[in-house]
């Protein structure tokens, strides 16, 4: 069949509708293919921002957490702190009570130490007497050169027929402060025997056996933590004064010995109430109340009231009738040594000296 001619004027009305409506549907597509695209990058900034809030929103809870943790442990901090505050209260509370019962002591101490003035005052008249008594210097059991003219009488009761000296050999012998006793104390024994104090209590123990009664017998106890015979060989027997050969053993120990220790007053009181016979006259070499007891204390360390509780102890150590007169040598620290040592000598019919540095 012969085909007709297409022309521009033979193109129903149809057609062109097809066409419009073909050029529409491009439009509309590329229109929203530029929509879903803009659509997908505000979408894909708003993931971004959940993300971010997501982010925050654990990082918050990770500080509310770590906030929560300091605010208990800030509370029990405040309870830790109120606990310490009461017992820090409860221990101004002990202070306050031990100074009221210090400020008694202290007025005590003052009556007492009133008391010993006035005894000292009446030793004067006590001294010249004895001086008249004195023995010539050819009749003394052991020669005694002091320094110048010091030896002067004391009031000390040298008489009686059997005298014990005890001598303090504890470390506190080495000086007056505590500060050079823990220098000295770490030294050498060399100079440890070269210490003043220690000089002048040696000094004073040959003074007394030098000044002993020729027919009277004697004993020289060393003591600190323990209590020994000067003369080991001699334990527990007394020596005659008139025999020139104990009197130079004793002095020559004496003089080697090197202060150590802590010091037992119970122990050196013990060893004078096991003495058979027992003695009529202890003279005590000393310098302040004792830190030890019968046994060695569990602490390093020691208060004031026990060591008066320690030298109460310790005289009941003592035979009864006995009167002891003590020596006492300077020690910082030990206020009431004084008092509890002249009350001894008071209530033993003893006699207390506290000597002066140049003497004997």
């Amino acid at each position: 069949m012969k085909r007709r001619p297409v022309s521009a004027t033979s193109m129903s009305f149809l057609d062109i509708m097809f066409c419009g409506f073909g050029a529409v549907v491009l439009l509309v597509l590329i229109m929203n293919t530029h929509t879903v695209q803009e659509r997908n990058e505000v979408f894909t900034d708003m993931r971004a921002e959940v993300v971010r809030m997501e982010n925050e929103v654990i990082i918050g809870e990770e500080n509310r957490v770590l906030a929560f943790n300091s605010l208990q442990a800030t509370d029990k901090d405040i309870v830790l702190m109120q606990g310490e505050a009461s017992r820090v209260q409860d221990s101004l509370l002990e202070i306050e009570a031990g100074l009221t019962d210090l400020n008694k002591q202290t007025t005590a101490s003052r009556v007492h130490i009133n008391k010993l003035k006035s005894d000292i005052k009446g030793l004067d008249k006590t001294t010249q007497e004895l001086a008249k008594q004195q023995q010539s210097q050819g009749t003394k059991v052991h020669q005694f050169a002091g320094e110048g003219n010091r030896q002067y009488l004391t009031g000390l009761k040298l008489s009686g027929k059997r005298t014990l000296i005890l001598l303090d050999a504890s470390a506190s012998m080495l000086d007056e402060t505590i500060v050079n006793i823990i220098r000295l104390r770490n030294m050498s024994d060399a100079k440890k025997r070269a210490s003043v104090k220690w000089n002048r209590a040696q000094g004073t123990a040959e003074w007394l056996i030098s000044n002993l009664p020729a027919g009277s017998q004697f004993q020289v106890y060393l003591f600190n933590t323990r209590s020994k015979s000067a003369l080991s060989a001699k334990q527990g027997k007394w020596l005659a004064a008139a025999r020139p050969e104990d009197v130079a053993a004793v002095v020559k120990t004496v003089r080697e010995t090197i202060p150590a220790g802590g010091t037992s007053l119970y122990h050196a009181f013990a060893a004078a109430n096991a003495m058979q016979p027992k003695p009529d006259n202890i003279l005590l070499i000393t310098d302040g109340l004792p830190t030890q007891g019968r046994a060695q204390p569990k602490s390093t360390t020691v208060s004031s009231r026990q060591r008066r509780q320690l030298f109460e102890r310790a005289i009941q150590q003592l035979p009864s009738g006995v009167p002891v007169n003590t020596i006492l040598l300077p020690m910082e620290g030990d206020a009431y040594a004084a008092a509890h040592f002249w009350q001894l000598a008071v209530t033993s019919k003893g006699s207390f000296l506290t000597p002066a540095r140049d003497w004997p």
